[in-house]
C-alpha cells in the first residue's frame, strides 16, 4: 500500500469514527474512548498542536478543534481563547489534548502549569475538564489517570 492510499484509508476511518461519535448516546465516558479517537487525529503530527474536544452534559462530542499550533517542541496556549470557544459551543466539559512530536509522553512543568490555569479558568464558568491527554504516536499520557487533575 502506497502513502496516498494509506492516507485515504486513514481519512475514511476518521470520517467513520467522527460520525460514530456524533451518534446519539455515544460519549467519551472513559479515557480509553478519548485515547482511541485522539490516536487517529493526532498521532502523526509533526508539530505540536493543542486540541480541545467540546462535550455536552452527557460527555458527547459537540465539536473539536485545534486551537493552537506551534513548533516541534512547544505551543503557546491562551486560557482566554479556550474559555471563549467552550462558551461558544455551550460545552459542559472539555477534554484537552496536545501532542509531543519528540515521542516522550512525560508532561513538562509548562504542561502542568497551563493545565491548572485552564482548569481554574474553566471552573469559573462551570465547565468541567475530565482529562488532558498528551499524544505521542500510539502512546497517550492521561493527566487524570496520574492524579494531575
Amino acid at each position: 500500500m502506497n502513502y496516498a492510499s494509506t492516507q485515504r484509508t486513514v481519512k475514511r476511518a476518521l470520517t467513520l469514527l467522527d460520525r460514530h461519535l456524533r451518534e446519539t448516546g455515544v460519549a467519551f465516558t472513559s479515557t480509553q474512548a478519548a485515547r482511541d479517537w485522539l490516536k487517529l487525529k493526532m498521532a502523526g503530527l509533526e508539530r505540536e498542536e493543542f486540541m480541545v474536544l467540546y462535550l455536552n452534559q452527557q460527555n458527547q462530542l459537540i465539536a473539536h478543534e485545534t486551537l493552537f499550533a506551534g513548533s516541534i517542541s512547544s505551543t503557546e496556549v491562551h486560557p482566554r481563547e479556550v474559555v471563549k470557544r467552550a462558551l461558544y459551543f455551550n460545552a459542559a466539559a472539555v477534554i484537552l489534548a496536545h501532542n509531543h512530536p519528540s515521542g516522550d509522553t512525560t508532561p513538562s512543568q509548562a504542561d502542568k502549569t497551563i493545565t491548572q490555569r485552564l482548569v481554574q479558568a474553566l471552573q469559573l464558568v462551570d465547565i468541567r475538564v475530565p482529562d488532558h491527554l498528551i499524544v505521542c504516536g500510539r502512546q497517550i499520557y492521561s493527566f487524570a489517570e496520574h492524579g494531575l487533575l
